[in-house]
């Protein structure tokens, strides 16, 4: 384990370089790492293995037995920070948290994806909120989902925000981004050629079959489009099947990531059938 700490009291170039982490997606990605805030995030990075690279703590207050038992038995570097830093990485108004986690980011490879005879896959394409990344992800996770692809040009899953609004499922499962649809058309071919069955599924507002009507208890790959444009043409052409969610009353369209977590529900109750 290791045993040494160090303080950190100054905004030196440790701390800025944590600092960078927070909202520069381009820093995350060439440091390899992100910063994770809150006791579920931090503990299932624990709990799934994540690298977790450092924790920081809190200088000036008395640690919980939580976060005591974390610094006692994670081998990583610690550093004791300044409340008042702390609770600007912390990026929370109200205060600084005991402990942050600095954690590295794994491979963007489809082939972290597990080839099951169940797979249930989401596909986020182009979402814009952090928000949205965070709550589809926490819904696959809640329904049993294999993985989640968050392509083209999009929000980053690792932001600080997406990662609290997935309350640690980020951990649970793999996320994976990828540049466009066609590295996912490529990894569903091969899954195709290696004896899967896969079925791609959009949701869209215009499709012509009900989701109820859909048999989504094969190997699924169910794609949501940008909360804005909704499917991009490629993905509308790559799609095996186009479903609709009917809706009554007033609201024209739903949010993605709720028509995602509508998507997946379905899916688990048919299995579950």
């Amino acid at each position: 384990m290791v045993a040494t700490v160090v303080r950190v009291g100054t905004r030196n170039a440790r701390f800025q370089q944590w600092q960078a982490l927070l909202g520069n997606r381009t820093k995350r990605q060439r440091a390899g790492e992100f910063l994770v805030q809150g006791v579920r995030p931090i503990s299932l990075a624990v709990r799934y293995g994540w690298p977790v690279r450092a924790l920081l703590y809190d200088d000036r207050s008395g640690l919980s037995a939580w976060a005591t038992d974390l610094l006692d038995r994670v081998d990583a570097q610690r550093f004791a920070v300044r409340s008042e830093l702390l609770a600007e990485l912390g990026d929370k108004a109200e205060g600084a948290p005991e402990l942050i986690a600095v954690v590295g980011l794994p491979p963007d490879d489809p082939a972290r994806i597990p080839a099951r005879p169940d797979l249930l896959a989401v596909v986020f394409d182009r979402p814009g909120s952090p928000g949205n990344i965070g709550t589809l992800i926490r819904s696959a996770d809640a329904f049993g989902a294999s993985a989640v692809i968050v392509t083209g040009h999009a929000t980053d899953p690792y932001d600080p925000k997406a990662v609290r609004a997935s309350t640690g499922s980020l951990f649970a499962l793999p996320v994976v981004r990828l540049p466009s649809h066609r590295p996912v058309l490529d990894w569903a071919q091969a899954m195709r050629a290696s004896g899967t069955p896969l079925r791609l599924v959009g949701a869209d507002e215009r499709g012509e079959t009900p989701i109820a009507d859909l048999d989504l208890t094969g190997p699924t790959v169910l794609v949501i489009g940008n909360e804005t444009t909704g499917l991009s043409g490629a993905w509308r052409e790559a799609c095996d099947d186009l479903m609709s969610i009917p809706m009554s009353g007033a609201a024209s369209s739903l949010n993605a990531a709720t028509a995602g977590s509508i998507a997946l529900y379905e899916a688990a109750r048919q299995r579950r059938r």
